[in-house]
């Protein structure tokens, strides 16, 4: 800065100088001086406010370079402020980046979770249906649209008792179980359904809003699951354990009846021995007692005493027949296998049949049953318990079917049981005359547990079981042909060797 103002002062200087030396010309020349003095205060003016000029354009020039340092210090200072928040919104941006993907991950969990937790939900086969604290669907799953065919849109803030009328509450019972805060449990509910049977078990389990403080239930879950086949199972649980000890006590009364059958048969042989005039011991033994034994056998004959006698024996024969077939199917080894007389098996079920107490007693007596077999008919190699118990189920079912009130009977009730031989195995058809099979059953009658009896008049398992036995057993095949209204006829083929062969026919 100094050495800038020295060198205008020398410049200043020199101007001056040149000045006194035109104003010395000018005075050397005489007549001009005047002139250029004031020439020489004019320039003098000029140099000072030249000089004036100069100092205020440097003074000027540093206050600029001065406020051009300032700025580019605030320059830098604001460069810093902003590298420092752009870091920092660099830094927020990429937590913000990060939480939307946390939560976008969350919300794919959540709705994984939601996903699987519906697919668990609808696995299960019971009617699982959530309601509002007021009654209105929340929640129904498959179950519920398969039973009631109303789907989950539909259904969905409908009433429960519009969406599941079955449903066996009023709204007020509903809103009385909520608000308790209480599971409700009702078991074994019978329904009719197509005709049918079922039961279910209802339990109802209220929300909780999970308030600490004043809680109120929020709604409940309906769970509805059918135990029909559990009540079936149970049922013929019950009726096996009665059949058990129902076979335990004919075989014991089939042994306490053997004797008295046996002194009865016994005393009634020797009656008639000791009445016939054909034995010379009796007329001897008259004519000791003065008697004409002649007379007495005419007496006898007049008041029909033998065929009195005669129909004791027989009767007697026909309890004894009864009490010989009981022991039989009690005490056969069901898994044993031997040579087999069909005939003379399905002659033995009829027997057992007509003897087996039904309460249609006075119908199955109108009932005609027939027997037709080949003359060579031949034995099979099979377990003739189980056979028995084939027969005996399908005669029952057809003396049912005749005696049932469901249909008009024809004029003349039958069964007809047919046998014959088809290359190397036997055909036993069934047929009878009763109402027959409707369709939508046929196709279901082999089935466990599938009856159309009323509860406790069946189990459901005689076709079933006879099914298995023929099929799994004995390596045969049974099947049924029916037109409802026109009787029904079982059909089955059985091979002799117990082994089957191959054949397309049945």
């Amino acid at each position: 800065m100094e050495q800038i103002s020295a060198k205008h002062n020398i410049q200043r200087c020199f101007v001056l100088s040149l000045c006194l030396c035109a104003t010395n010309t000018c005075f050397a020349a005489g007549k001009e001086v005047e002139a250029s003095f004031t020439l020489l205060i004019i320039i003098a003016g000029l140099l000072i406010i030249q000089t004036l000029l100069i100092a205020g354009l440097q003074r000027s020039r540093l206050k600029n370079k001065a406020a051009r340092n300032l700025l580019k210090l605030h320059q830098k200072e604001l460069e810093q402020k902003i590298q420092e928040r752009t870091h920092s919104l660099h830094q927020k941006n990429n937590e913000l980046e990060t939480a939307i993907q946390n939560q976008k991950i969350i919300a794919i969990q959540l709705q994984d979770t939601k996903r699987h937790l519906q697919t668990m939900i609808n696995s299960v086969p019971d009617i699982l249906v959530g309601v509002a604290a007021d009654g209105n669907v929340t929640y129904w799953n498959i179950a519920a649209f398969e039973k009631t065919g109303v789907s989950f849109d539909k259904a969905l803030g409908t009433h429960i008792l519009t969406a599941l009328p079955q449903l066996p509450l009023s709204d007020e019972q509903l809103t009385t179980i909520i608000r308790s805060q209480k599971p409700f449990i009702n078991q074994q509910l019978q329904q009719i359904e197509n005709e049918e049977p079922r039961f279910y078990d209802l339990r109802i389990y209220p929300l909780n809003s999970g308030q600490s403080f004043n809680e109120q239930a929020s709604g409940a879950v309906i769970q509805l699951k059918d135990v029909t086949k559990r009540i079936q199972l149970e049922n013929m649980m019950i009726q096996n354990e009665k059949m058990s000890s129902l076979g335990e006590l004919a075989a014991g009364i089939a042994h306490e009846m053997n004797n008295p059958l046996g002194v009865i048969l016994h005393n009634v042989q020797n009656i008639i021995r000791r009445t016939t005039l054909e034995l010379q011991s009796n007329t001897e033994v008259a004519a000791k007692q003065n008697i004409n034994f002649n007379e007495v056998t005419n007496y006898l004959n007049v008041r029909e005493i033998p065929q009195f006698l005669d129909n004791i024996k027989e009767a007697g024969e026909r309890a004894g027949k009864i009490v010989s077939n009981m022991l039989e199917f009690s005490h056969n080894n069901h898994n044993e296998k031997n040579w087999v007389d069909i005939p003379k098996l399905i002659e033995q079920a009829i027997e057992f049949n007509r003897n087996a107490g039904f309460a249609e007693q006075s119908k199955m007596a109108d009932i005609k049953v027939t027997t037709s077999f080949d003359s060579e008919f031949p034995q099979i190699f099979a377990s003739a318990a189980e056979l028995q118990q084939v027969f005996l189920n399908l005669l029952r079912n057809a003396y049912q079917a005749l005696t049932s009130d469901d249909y008009e009977h024809p004029g003349e009730l039958y069964v007809n049981i047919s046998g014959h031989q088809k290359k190397s195995d036997v055909i036993i058809e069934i047929s009878d005359n009763g109402p027959g099979i409707k369709e939508n059953i046929k196709d279901h009658i082999f089935e466990p547990f599938f009856t159309t009896k009323e509860v406790g008049k069946g189990t459901g398992l005689g076709l079933s079981v006879s099914y298995f036995i023929i099929t799994e057993h004995h390596k045969g095949k049974i099947s049924v042909s029916s037109q409802y209204g026109k009787g029904a006829t079982f059909k089955i083929r059985l091979p002799m060797s117990g082994e089957r062969q191959f054949s397309f026919d049945i």
